[in-house]
């Protein structure tokens, strides 16, 4: 049995203000085309299917009409609900599709596995949706789970009783922060915020294959148990991270093969840094301009108007941010300290921007133009 897994699509998600449901609705057609290449049997889609809890119809549309695409292609189709996703939202749709797609949002079915045979029988997929624990605890009185780890516990430990009464090959798929993942930027604000709730590897004890969603860059914690991340990039953090889906194969035994598929990235991301009209002129970055570029300028005062000029080179600039290299930090002067000190007023404008720009009094260039702003104001008091 051949099984493609893949997660996080954030139906919905923009990106620096920036839609991306063209974008996904191709990358999901390449999908769609490496199941019909490579004969998949089952498509695993492992949480965070829509990016909000009140998606817009446009991600009804996409959504609909790329599991109906799967489904045309061979493959049978296994959806579990993600913490972005409204469960009843998600749920609510699984009784329009046709036979063969399957949505997994209800708590009280995990256990319950859905079956899927092949020439060598049946395989048992059991799925988890995302389990938040103030609102499954009532739900699993004896078990009253008070976090990610305790909740994924007893799920699990449903799947592995089912698992014993039926034997033969099974797969789980769960939306949690599993231990050994890389925390590293463009994963989700847990990590970032360094709230992690983290679920043990042995948690997951049981099935030959454990398809996880939840972190947006491909993972692999163990032969069995990976993640294959968002088939967009949706943070200048996942750059240098590749698109794709993992192509799981089952023989008679369990646990085959894995291998990566590499889906295609629409416009590529790009960092650059560097003095603001070196940015804007420097032939290295030619070839970025085209890209979603993140331009970090290290001029040490801010720049009249970045965003303008930056887009001006690159058109599909998201962002602007001024990192300037070698700030001098604060000098124990206060503003009043600073103005008491000078003693002409070319001094106190010199102190005024010396004071709003971490320490850099007036250029060479700027002094020139203050002195010639002085003294025409003082001749036409004279004059006046």
């Amino acid at each position: 049995m051949r099984i493609l897994h893949t997660s996080d699509w954030h139906i919905g998600r923009s990106f620096h203000g920036h839609a991306t449901l063209d974008a996904l609705r191709g990358v999901l057609s390449d999908l769609v085309a490496q199941v019909r290449e490579h004969e998949v049997d089952v498509v695993i889609v492992a949480g965070d299917i829509f990016d909000s809890a009140a998606p817009a119809s446009a991600c009804y549309t996409l959504l609909t009409g790329v599991l109906r695409d799967l489904s045309d292609a061979g493959a049978r189709v296994i959806v579990t609900s993600g913490n972005h996703d409204s469960a009843a939202r998600l749920g609510f749709q699984s009784s329009l599709l046709r036979e063969g797609i399957h949505v997994v949002t209800d708590p009280l079915t995990v256990g319950r596995p859905i079956t899927i045979a092949d020439e060598h029988g049946p395989v048992q997929f059991y799925g988890i949706p995302f389990l938040e624990p103030a609102l499954v605890r009532h739900l699993w009185a004896d078990a009253a789970p008070r976090s990610q780890r305790q909740t994924i516990d007893h799920a699990m430990g449903l799947v592995r009783a089912d698992l014993t009464d039926r034997g033969g090959r099974s797969v789980a798929v769960a939306h949690c922060f599993a231990q050994g993942v890389d925390a590293t930027p463009g994963v989700e604000r847990e990590i970032r915020q360094g709230s992690l709730d983290v679920v043990p590897l042995a948690s997951f004890d049981g099935p030959d294959y454990v398809a996880l969603g939840h972190i947006h860059g491909r993972q692999t914690l163990s032969d069995r148990v990976r993640y294959a991340g968002a088939p967009l990039h949706y943070s200048f953090g996942e750059a240098s991270k590749p698109r794709g889906s993992w192509l799981v194969e089952l023989d008679a035994g369990g646990l085959a093969s894995v291998r990566w598929l590499d889906l295609p990235v629409p416009r590529r991301l790009a960092t650059i840094r560097g003095p603001l009209e070196e940015l804007l002129i420097d032939p290295q970055y030619a070839d970025l301009e085209v890209a979603w570029v993140c331009a970090q300028y290290t001029d040490a005062t801010p720049q009249l108007d970045p965003m303008r000029r930056v887009q001006a080179r690159f058109p599909f600039c998201a962002t602007v941010m001024h990192t300037p290299e070698g700030a001098r930090g604060p000098d124990g002067l206060t503003y009043a300290r600073r103005v008491g000190q000078a003693r002409s007023d070319a001094e106190l404008v010199d102190a005024f921007l010396s004071h709003v720009r971490d320490g850099e009094g007036a250029s060479e260039r700027e002094a020139a133009v203050i002195h010639d702003v002085i003294d025409e104001r003082s001749l036409a008091e004279v004059t006046a």
